[in-house]
């Protein structure tokens, strides 16, 4: 039970009212999961590297609040001011980005962060939820005008956005953007040849990628044929997940993390396979499940084409990253360097998480007078 009444006409009275009450529980419990989870698996790598014990727990519970602030107050904005504040994200991050390329801190010979102010900025974890909602605006756009330009710009900004991504290079972020994008460009009802020759396009980019940049083929390859490559990390995944069983060892009693490079990170999930179990695990899994569906039943109800690709993109990008983590994890897909929403450490990743669910609670809240949804 809540203590705010209905009557309440307060800004949080009415945030509580109409926000949707399930995706909000099921966000909460993945935060919690994630704190969990990073008491868990951070303090053994954060001592493999000599940094104090808690220092990956003290950082991720210092961001946590600033996440969940932005959850709350995105989630209070209307659609229009939804809008602008992408519109400016993106543009702000399309610069970034570019800077990025020229003064960003090279890691294992890629250039993916910018030091600000003692923080290590990600800046392709704003792009991606910015993007989605400036894509569904100009996609709506084309739709109700019938004219070329919005669609047009919209290609250009996506081709813009990939080629900035694969100069890093970041493959892995340039396939989650396209797909987004593509998956847009589909419910918008555009041209489907037009829809078929850019996925074909993204493929043949793909397998030029594989060709050109010897770390894709690797991990492509890694993948196939896991004994020509360096399968320590999933190989020792896979003994994580063997380990925990149904029913796991406990919080704190997993071994595999103290030997798992990026058991706090890119291979949480492992640790929590092993701690936790496999009916936990699948739990994590359901609560991905269950805000994407969710989401996209409340989506597909509304009228406002703005409002259906918005959240679809947003949601599709959700999906997209959780299942690359959790099927990397589980040698289902190749590895990739890609946080699992709200439960692996990166603050970038955890920040550009609560704006993105941010924007999907307040484009599905419920309006009075405005066709029921947001």
């Amino acid at each position: 039970m809540t203590s705010i009444p209905r009557t309440d006409t307060s800004i949080l009275g009415r945030w509580w009212w109409t926000v949707d009450h399930l995706t909000l529980g099921a966000l909460a419990a993945l935060i919690v999961f994630g704190v969990i989870l990073a008491m868990a698996a951070s303090p053994p790598v954060a001592v493999r590297i000599g940094l104090d014990e808690m220092y990956f727990v003290r950082r991720h519970l210092t961001l946590l609040p600033v996440a969940l602030a932005a959850i709350v107050v995105v989630s209070l904005m209307t659609p229009a001011q939804i809008k602008l504040f992408a519109l400016a994200v993106f543009a702000v991050s399309l610069v970034l980005l570019a800077t990025t390329l020229l003064v960003g801190n090279e890691v294992k010979g890629a250039r993916r962060w910018l030091n600000i102010a003692g923080f290590s900025l990600q800046v392709s974890e704003f792009v991606k939820p910015s993007f989605a909602v400036v894509a569904a605006w100009l996609f709506a756009k084309e739709a109700r005008k019938g004219s070329i330009p919005p669609a047009a710009i919209c290609l250009v900004l996506c081709g813009t956005v990939v080629l900035l991504l694969a100069a890093q290079p970041d493959i892995g972020q340039a396939v989650v953007v396209t797909s987004v994008w593509l998956a847009q460009f589909f419910l918008a009802g555009l041209s489907l040849w037009l829809v078929g020759g850019l996925l074909a396009l993204a493929v043949l980019a793909l397998t030029g990628a594989y060709f050109v940049l010897p770390h894709v083929a690797r991990r492509i390859n890694g993948f196939l044929d896991p004994s020509q490559g360096d399968s320590y990390q999933i190989s020792r995944s896979l003994e994580a997940f063997r380990n925990g069983g149904l029913f796991g060892r406990g919080p704190g009693e997993g071994q595999v993390k103290n030997s798992l490079p990026d058991a706090h990170a890119d291979f949480v999930f492992a640790v929590a396979g092993e701690e936790l179990g496999l009916i936990v695990t699948l739990v994590i899994v359901g609560l991905f499940g269950f805000v994407v569906l969710r989401g996209f039943t409340r989506a597909f109800l509304e009228q406002n084409l703005f409002l259906l690709l918005a959240v679809a993109g947003l949601l599709t990008q959700f999906g997209l990253q959780a299942l690359i983590n959790m099927g990397s994890t589980l040698q289902l897909l190749p590895t990739k360097g890609m946080t699992l929403p709200f439960i692996s450490y990166g603050g970038s990743s955890l920040l550009a998480m609560g704006m993105g669910t941010g924007m999907v609670l307040a484009l599905t809240r419920r309006r009075p007078g405005g066709g029921g949804h947001a």
